[in-house]
């Protein structure tokens, strides 16, 4: 008795003293530079709202490159409303303000790539993730990168093979090493001729209010239940990927690289 009662003394104190599971995350997150690489104004929530949000609620730091950013035209029922580069522009910054990233910038800024960065060749979109943009690879050197997943959208395409490209191993010695490479999900994903299967997941539920709000920043960009590109399809989705591992709501990506 006097031996089991030793050994539960011990296992306790064990227990007592080594750091709790949520607090290794926390402090995985807390210890992050994340840059988030989208290929156009809103496709940052959509994939990473949630993540950039923890990471800077627990002290990390969050930056965000948007790839492509001009004048859209959306089917509206009546015809085709236009919304100009300048107001998406705008609204990329309330965005961003609201979840208080450390910086963000638009790579290709004249607006003529929008929705044309598969006629960019991939050589100087790579050029620029890695080098000469002002949050480039090589400058900001980020620990975690999350990428956009492959889709039907020509431009999502484009910056997927770019952005893996521009991530690829390297001697960390002689060019910044991202150890964590992740791919992001969003609901449009569903249509799609490579599956997503995602394999890491984030728990959002203190965040998830926050995503939804800074994703109706992009205003312009908002569509009515029960489109797929609406608030509340985002939110159904992290709902959804939330019970996927028991939690209130989660992003979830495909992992490319974790390196410890």
């Amino acid at each position: 008795m006097r031996q089991a009662e030793r050994w539960y003394k011990e296992v306790s104190a064990r227990a007592a003293e080594a750091p709790a599971e949520e607090d290794d995350v926390e402090a995985f997150l807390r210890s992050q530079r994340l840059l988030v690489v989208a290929p156009h104004a809103d496709d940052e929530i959509i994939g990473s709202g949630g993540l950039i949000a923890k990471v800077k609620d627990l002290g990390g730091q969050a930056f965000v490159q948007v790839l492509t950013l001009g004048r859209v035209e959306h089917y509206d029922g009546r015809g085709n409303a236009a919304v100009e580069g300048a107001v998406r522009r705008g609204e990329l910054a309330e965005a961003m303000r609201l979840l208080e990233v450390d910086d963000h910038e638009v790579v290709f800024e004249s607006g003529d790539e929008h929705l044309r960065l598969d006629q960019v060749a991939r050589r100087e979109i790579v050029e620029r993730l890695e080098r000469t943009s002002r949050l480039a690879l090589d400058k900001i050197r980020p620990t975690m990168v999350v990428i956009p997943a492959p889709s039907y959208n020509q431009d999502h395409e484009a910056a997927y093979l770019a952005a893996m490209t521009a991530c690829r191993p390297h001697l960390a010695s002689l060019k910044p090493f991202q150890r964590v490479v992740l791919m992001a999900d969003a609901p449009q994903l569903c249509w799609s001729r490579v599956p997503f299967k995602p394999n890491f997941y984030v728990d959002i539920t203190q965040y998830l209010d926050l995503k939804i709000e800074a994703f109706r920043r992009h205003r312009s960009q908002q569509r009515p239940d029960p489109h797929n590109g609406g608030a509340e399809s985002l939110r159904l989705l992290a709902l959804a990927r939330g019970r996927e591992i028991s939690v209130g709501a989660a992003e979830a990506y495909e992992c490319c690289r974790f390196v410890l």
